[in-house]
């Protein structure tokens, strides 16, 4: 999956796939989360905040299954 970067101090970049609803988030420490089962509506408000790192808190992290890929 190709992730875009983004502008955060926290967040190197961000990807997404539509079809299977997943998400990756890799950290500036370059550790990679994938998530499943997030809506593309979610993908887009993440992409959208004003301060991605707080929306990805506040609404992804502990609200979806993840599992580490590194």
């Amino acid at each position: 999956m190709e992730r875009k970067k983004v502008s955060s101090s926290q967040i190197r970049s961000v990807g997404y796939d539509s079809g299977s609803q997943v998400l990756e988030v890799e950290m500036s420490d370059g550790t990679v989360w994938q998530y499943a089962r997030v809506s593309s509506e979610v993908h887009r408000r993440l992409m959208a905040a004003p301060t991605i790192a707080s929306y990805y808190r506040d609404n992804i992290e502990e609200e979806y299954s993840r599992k580490r890929l590194r």
